[in-house]
């Protein structure tokens, strides 16, 4: 068990990030453009990556993007933080980097399965411009990968040891302005993963191929700004390695996405928008009971996401 002096530390720690990060972007609303960032850097919806890339040109590289997010997962998995940094490269390429920082639940014998945080990479190349040949109705199409390293939770505290997971996947991503209402944006993709709900639950036994998608409704909002409403799931590796008989399901999100002064979807496709500042709060619905007896009290949890770029 770890001491309760200890979750202060961590307390106090993690209390800078936000703050920090909220400083960041009170400096800069007064200048323009980026994307949305995913809970590990992506550019995304809140756990699942779209297809497009964050902002550069076909020169070279674009304006780093910077991203907090938090999840309160509960009394058992305790607080996860995500401080990411994500970058476009010839307008069909982005990486970044995301350090995880979690601090712990109260659940005596439970939560001692979870460590202080990892480091996750990520890279994404896109294959098909969305409407590429003036096609409206293609699709963007990228491929990309997620790199997870020194993840000590559940097996690596069981084993004592850092372990390392992967994501490699390909998605597919529509925005559609034909419809008389509201457009309307598509999100599909498949990736092959070891990792256990990204991470947070430390790895699968093996590699298995997992779907995931979103949909989302922008609106325009007062003052030029963009409202949207996405809902997205995510299948899970439903094995937990080195712990027996403990099942996964699929995490679904709620989410609504604030862009003060972005701009609202156009023929263009939304990957082509580029807000400085969006705002996400959401639902998230990840784990609930594992294991007969054990509940990781995880299935309604609030989540919040800030992303700004330079």
């Amino acid at each position: 068990m770890q001491s309760a002096a200890r979750t202060h530390e961590h307390g106090m720690r993690l209390l800078a990030v936000p703050l920090l990060v909220t400083l960041v972007v009170a400096a800069g609303l007064s200048t323009a453009s980026a994307q949305s960032l995913n809970w590990e850097g992506q550019t995304g919806v809140f756990v699942t990556p779209l297809a497009y890339t964050a902002p550069s040109d076909d020169r070279g590289f674009g304006k780093p993007a910077l991203a907090y997010h938090f999840l309160n997962a509960g009394e058992v998995l305790g607080g996860f933080n995500q401080v990411s940094t994500t970058m476009g490269v010839f307008d069909r390429i982005e990486f970044g980097y995301t350090r995880t920082v979690h601090y712990d639940g109260s659940t005596a014998g439970v939560s001692d399965l979870w460590s202080s945080g990892f480091n996750t990479f990520h890279g994404k190349f896109n294959v098909v411009p969305e409407n590429a040949g003036n096609q409206g109705w293609l699709p963007a199409l990228s491929t990309g990968f997620v790199v997870r390293s020194q993840v000590r939770n559940v097996g690596g505290v069981i084993l004592g040891q850092d372990t390392t997971n992967a994501d490699f996947y390909v998605v597919a991503t529509k925005t559609l302005t034909q419809l008389k209402a509201l457009p309307l944006v598509l999100n599909l993709g498949f990736k092959a993963t070891n990792a256990s709900l990204l991470g947070i639950a430390g790895n699968a036994p093996a590699y298995q191929g997992r779907l995931f998608g979103a949909v989302a409704i922008p609106f325009k909002g007062p003052g030029r700004s963009t409202i949207m409403l996405a809902s997205e799931f995510l299948q899970e590796p439903r094995s937990v390695q080195d712990l027996p008989g403990a099942v996964i399901p699929t995490t679904i999100t709620y989410a609504v996405r604030i862009v003060p002064a972005g701009a609202f979807p156009s023929a263009h496709g939304w990957g082509e928008q580029k807000p400085r500042l969006s705002i996400d709060f959401g639902v998230a619905q990840a784990a609930g009971r594992v294991l007969p007896g054990v509940d990781l009290h995880a299935r309604h949890q609030f989540a919040l996401g800030i992303s700004y770029g330079f």
